[in-house]
């Protein structure tokens, strides 16, 4: 048995960790938490994560050598960083700037990528009005103009460092397009350098087999 047991899914917040762990080589047992059946509700799986989501992980060679779990997949990046020693740089400003970018993925990027693409995929049924949709749309939008800006004269989004700062955010960026269908409406391809960083960030041997532990490339294929 793996120190690190991984409770997931195939979405956007849960392909970050097994992604992650590929780059930080670090072994780890999959476990997978089906939403679709309400199994993160489960007393079993609400011991891990008392928020009853996706992803969270156990170290079970935590600190002082016990069982630790993690919730929140920010803080699992976070935590899996320092305990590898690898995505995080060791300068104290690329590392705080990672952090802060962290943060931007959570309390930004998530939620609103998240917002819009309830509205856009299944908030029609149930709201006729366009303001939460386009709403959301423009905000999307802000906030990729962002990240294109941060990277219009570097390679990541610290510096020239793959960190956890990229894993955060760029499979939200997959998922506008390949989950919600919302490249046009966003007009994605106007980020001319989140789409290079993106391309980037997939091509990594290590984002190739994080994916493949949940088929996440093969989400929104017909």
């Amino acid at each position: 048995m793996a120190n690190i047991q991984l409770y997931s899914l195939g979405s956007p917040n849960g392909i970050k960790i097994p992604v992650a762990l590929e780059e930080m080589g670090l072994d780890y047992d999959v476990h997978t938490v089906d939403i679709l059946k309400g199994e993160q509700h489960s007393d079993e799986f609400k011991k891990i994560n008392p928020n009853a989501k996706i992803p969270a992980i156990v170290d079970l060679a935590g600190p002082g050598n016990t069982s630790h779990p993690i919730m929140e997949s920010g803080a699992i990046l976070l935590y899996l960083a320092e305990k590898s020693g690898k995505l995080l740089s060791k300068d104290p400003i690329k590392r705080s700037e990672t952090i802060q970018w962290l943060f931007f993925q959570a309390s930004a990027v998530g939620p609103m990528f998240g917002a819009f693409g309830h509205f856009h995929t299944y908030g029609k049924d149930n709201c006729d009005h366009p303001y939460p949709e386009a709403r959301f749309a423009n905000e999307t939008k802000r906030l990729l103009k962002i990240v294109d800006d941060r990277l219009q004269n570097q390679t990541y989004i610290i510096a020239n460092e793959y960190s956890i700062a990229d894993i955060a955010i760029f499979p939200w960026v997959i998922w506008l397009d390949v989950f919600y269908k919302a490249s046009v409406q966003l007009e994605l391809s106007s980020f001319i350098h989140v789409t290079r960083w993106l391309e980037l960030c997939k091509q990594r041997p290590a984002t190739i087999r994080g994916f493949d532990v949940y088929g996440f490339s093969e989400i929104g294929k017909p």
